[in-house]
Parts: structure tokens; sequence; C-alpha cells
């Protein structure tokens, strides 16, 4: 993401002009808009026109428009976002109060001004413009006849090809008909890997699977590859790394980034450290419960007692519609950075993110035991998501 310009002023009113340059930019900026925001960007209009012997035609005209924000649609796999409102603003193709879409594009400049930019939003503007944060990392997680070839990237999981081919079992003093599907198997996996990751980005390529077929694929890839002179593969042979995983499904990822030797590797990547915190989060709520707290009510007492030292909180809950809600969960993030607590932001595109969502989308670990909320009527399950 690109910052072309930032106005704020002392309340913290204003805009900003950002440039999305990568598919990724079109997730934070669904996080940056909110319902009541004004958005500026340039579309296109069909236009009826009458020409001078009074017949109609229609044609569409690029024109700029600024629409006060009244719903937001994101297509996660797609990256595309489809923002609706009314123009605020003179234009001579739409009328003032006129309803439109904009469709945001990546490399398309937009300008957003708000009412009250909050520490959370501003937090990511600034991440999204940092090159540092765009370290990317693909798995494919597999089993024997299904595998999933995914990106991780800082904000998202996104399956980008699944592969399923039928392999009969082993008979007795016959393979062959295994053996041949499970090659037809590893080709087309090989396939997808060239097709959907780019190892120019790409620092590292996790291979998960349980038992011995990360291996086994593995030997596969490199000696069809070494057969065919096919360089991609051998000049990126380094970044691949296998580790277990529990089955081929999409969730199994979770456990291949938890790998010690996977965190070492990736250890400058917020995925990561997401799945780091969300892992010892669960390592105290089965230890130490009283050190563990999940849903908002318990999670605000513990932060009156200054007692947070990791708070984890999803950015699903600073999309939330009820402003005083959003505004609630701001104060919370805020609050614990004041006392000296990390504050991690879970993507819930991320599969961690998810499970944190589960769990009411806020969760808490404490630098010391706060025994007494503990001992309260559970009412985080009926916390607001």
């Amino acid at each position: 993401m690109k910052l072309v310009r930032k106005d704020l002023e002392k309340d913290n009113a204003g805009q900003v002009t950002l440039i999305p340059e990568e598919p990724e930019d079109m997730w934070h900026t669904y996080n940056l808009l909110q319902v009541g925001d004004s958005l500026r960007a340039s579309t296109i209009r069909k236009v009826q026109t009458e020409s001078a012997t009074g017949s109609v035609g229609s044609n569409r005209i690029r024109t700029t428009l600024t629409l006060c924000v009244e719903a937001i649609d994101f297509d996660s796999q797609a990256c595309q976002l489809r923002v609706k409102g009314t123009n605020i603003q003179e234009n001579e193709y739409v009328k003032m109060g006129a309803y439109h879409t904009i469709e945001l594009e990546p490399n398309r400049q937009f300008t957003l001004a708000k009412k009250q930019w909050d520490s959370v939003v501003l937090e990511r503007i600034e991440q999204a413009c940092d090159p540092a944060w765009s370290a990317d990392v693909a798995a494919v997680v597999m089993q024997e006849g299904l595998a999933h070839i995914c990106l991780v990237t800082p904000s998202m999981t996104l399956t980008r090809a699944k592969v399923e081919v039928n392999i009969p079992r082993k008979r007795k003093g016959n393979c062959s008909q295994h053996d041949r599907a499970l090659e037809r198997f590893y080709e087309q996996v090989v396939q997808a890997i060239q097709r959907h990751i780019n190892f120019e980005v790409v620092k590292c390529v996790l291979v998960a699977s349980p038992g011995f077929v990360r291996e086994q694929f593995c030997d596969y890839m490199f000696q069809q590859a070494v057969k065919t002179d096919n360089k991609l593969l051998l000049e990126n042979r380094s970044k691949f790394l296998q580790v277990h995983s529990s089955s081929g499904h999409k969730y199994a990822l979770k456990e291949a980034l938890c790998d010690p030797a996977v965190t070492s590797r990736l250890s400058d990547t917020k995925a990561a450290g997401e799945v780091k915190a969300l892992d010892d989060f669960y390592k105290m709520l089965q230890h130490e419960p009283d050190r563990a707290f999940y849903g908002l009510k318990h999670v605000e007492k513990a932060n009156e007692a200054m007692a947070i030292d990791t708070l984890l909180i999803s950015d699903e809950l600073f999309r939330h519609q009820d402003v005083a809600m959003r505004a609630r969960y701001v104060k919370l993030v805020d609050s614990v950075r004041e006392n000296m607590g990390t504050v991690r932001i879970f993507s819930s595109l991320h599969v961690s993110g998810e499970q944190l969502g589960q769990l009411t989308g806020v969760a808490a670990i404490l630098r010391f035991p706060v025994a007494e909320l503990s001992d309260q009527e559970d009412e985080s399950s009926s916390e607001e998501d």
C-alpha cells in the first residue's frame, strides 16, 4: 500500500489518500472502511444521453465520485472490494443522493475521510504501508489423494488450489494401479505449485502431511525436476520445509505453523507470531486457567486490574456496525498498550484468527492470576461477537 497523503486534525478527523498496490491491500482497505465514512474514487457510471434528433443512448463514462459509505462487500478469494453508498458531492453525471457502487481496484488511488481516525485504524495503515509486512509463506497441506496449496500472507490464508485424485487401495501382489494414481496425484500437485507460488516473493514453502506422504512427494518432485531440468524448482529447493500435519485439510495448516522448526524459520512473519500467541493462550488455559481469560467482560475486568500481559483480538471486532461497541474494543486495545501489555490483532482470514473467533474474538494471557474473576459465572460464551 502506498500512502499518498494524510491530513488529520487535532481531534483525529480528516482524510488519507492511498493506493493499494497488491491484492492483500484490498483486505487492509476493507478493514479501514466503515459505514458512514466518505470515500472518493474514480469509477465508471452508465449515463443516458439524448442526441439532437431525440434518440436516447447510454454511455459508460469514467468519473470521480464521493460517496457516503452504506455497505461494504469483500470477496476474499478474488480480493475484490465493492463499496455502495450515496453521492454527497456535486457531479455532472450523478445527482446528489443517488446510489452508486464503486469497485476499488489495485493501483487506483482513493481518498477516505472519517470523523474519527482511531488508533487501530491508523496502525493498520502503518502496517499496510510497511514493506517488511509482506514477507510471504506458501504451504502445501496434503494426504494421499488430497492437497491444498495455500498462500499465508500477513493478513490472510488464501487457498489457491485444491487437488483431489482418487487413489485405489494397494492389492496383494498388485500395486500398479495405486502407484500410477499416486504418481498422477503428485504430478498435479507439482503443477499447482508452479502455477500458484511466486518464488520471487515466497521465502518458504511448507510441505505438511501425515505419515511419509511429504517425503515421498518431495522425492518425486525433485527427481522429476532433475529429469526435466526444471530450474525453477531446483533453484528454490532450499525453500521447501517438510513438517507434520494430521491431514491434508486446510485447518491442519495451524499445526504446521506451530512446528518449532517452522517458527524459527518464519520468526519475522506476523502469521507465526499469531499462531504462537494463540498456542500460549491454550497452554495457559489448560495449566493455569486463572491466567487465561476470554470474552469481552472478563477481559475488560482483567484489564481494570492491569493484569493483561498479551491481548489477542480479532480484526473482525473493529468492523462492528455498532459505533459504541467498536469504540469499546479500541479503548481496550489502547488501555492494554498504556499498561505495557502486548496487543496482537488477528486477521479473521487466518486459520488462527478463525480459531480466536470461536472464543468470542477476544482473549488475554494475564501477568498474574485474577482468581475472583474466574470464579464468576461464565458469561463469556454469550458475549457479542
